[in-house]
C-alpha cells in the first residue's frame, strides 16, 4: 500500500498553500513489516504520568505537549476555520474529507491520505456521503499556546 503525504505551508503574504503533495513508498525493513516514515520533528519530550488525559479541559492542541484523537465527519460537517498552534499529522482512514486552505486551495483525503498540518489556516468538509474517520496527532511547537475548540 502506498500512502499520500500533504504539506502545507504558509506564503509571504500569510496564507496557507500546499507545499508538496507525494506518495510515500514503504520501506521493507524486515519480513512482514514495512516502514512507512510521513514526518518527524527533532524535539518534543514527553513526560510520563499516570493521569488520564481524557480528565483533563483539553482543546484542540495543548501547549508543551501533544494530542492523539480520532475523529468522525459527517457528510455536511458544520465549517471550522481555525488554526492549530502544533504540527498536525492527520490520516485518513476511512471515508472521504476535503481540507480547504485560506490561500484558496483544496486537497481532497481518501483513506490512505496524510496531511502534515503546519500552524496553516484550514477547514475540514465532507461533501460524500458516509462518514470519514481521520486520526491526528498534535504536537506542541516551541512557544505554543494550547488551542481551544473555538479557534
Amino acid at each position: 500500500m502506498k500512502f499520500r503525504r500533504v504539506v502545507t505551508d504558509t506564503n509571504k503574504e500569510g496564507k496557507a498553500y500546499v507545499k508538496s503533495d507525494t506518495i510515500i513508498e514503504p520501506i521493507p525493513m524486515r519480513p512482514g513489516f514495512h516502514n512507512i516514515p510521513m514526518w518527524a520533528t527533532k524535539k518534543l519530550p514527553a513526560e510520563m504520568t499516570t493521569e488520564d488525559p481524557n480528565t483533563w479541559e483539553l482543546g484542540t492542541s495543548l501547549a508543551g505537549g501533544s494530542v492523539f484523537r480520532l475523529a468522525k465527519y459527517d457528510p455536511g460537517v458544520a465549517k471550522r476555520w481555525h488554526v492549530t498552534d502544533s504540527v498536525d499529522y492527520a490520516i485518513c482512514l476511512a471515508g472521504e474529507l476535503w481540507m480547504q486552505l485560506d490561500g484558496g486551495e483544496e486537497v481532497h483525503l481518501t483513506p490512505g491520505t496524510v496531511i502534515i498540518q503546519r500552524q496553516t489556516m484550514h477547514n475540514w468538509e465532507n461533501r460524500g456521503k458516509e462518514p470519514c474517520i481521520m486520526a491526528y496527532v498534535l504536537l506542541a511547537t516551541e512557544g505554543a499556546k494550547t488551542t481551544g475548540w473555538d479557534h
